[in-house]
């Protein structure tokens, strides 16, 4: 069954930086796309950024454009989110997730067919 385990969140000032990372395992890591949700308390997840199987492509949500990078090491069966100039805003838990036959822009969308999702971890932005 695979597994994905998110690390690297944290508390940080508006306009800091944190590096998520998410190491996966039993699995092809290279037949994976993969993609960073978020949700905020009383919210709805939604979709951050997502990377294709040999991350030639990427995709963005409108508010983190400029600012979060993804990528990903195909080696070492981990994805990575480099969130710059954060904002308060961007407080939520922030989940992995990995899926095999997702591709293009839906998959930002979290009822894509996701086949395996991390426990989460927490980023909160104080102003």
């Amino acid at each position: 069954q695979v597994q994905v385990v998110e690390s690297g969140g944290g508390l940080v000032q508006a306009g800091g930086s944190l590096r998520l990372s998410c190491t996966a395992s039993r699995l092809t890591f290279d037949d994976y796309t993969m993609g960073w949700f978020r949700q905020a308390p009383g919210k709805e997840r939604e979709g951050v950024s997502c990377i294709s199987r040999h991350g030639d492509r990427t995709y963005y949500t409108d508010s983190v454009k400029g600012r979060f990078t993804i990528s990903r090491d195909n080696v070492k069966n981990t994805l990575y989110l480099q969130m710059n100039s954060l904002k308060p805003e961007d407080t939520a838990m922030y989940y992995c997730a990995a899926a095999a036959t997702v591709s293009g822009q839906w998959c930002l969308l979290p009822n894509s067919g996701w086949d395996a999702w991390g426990q989460g971890t927490q980023v909160t932005v104080s102003s």
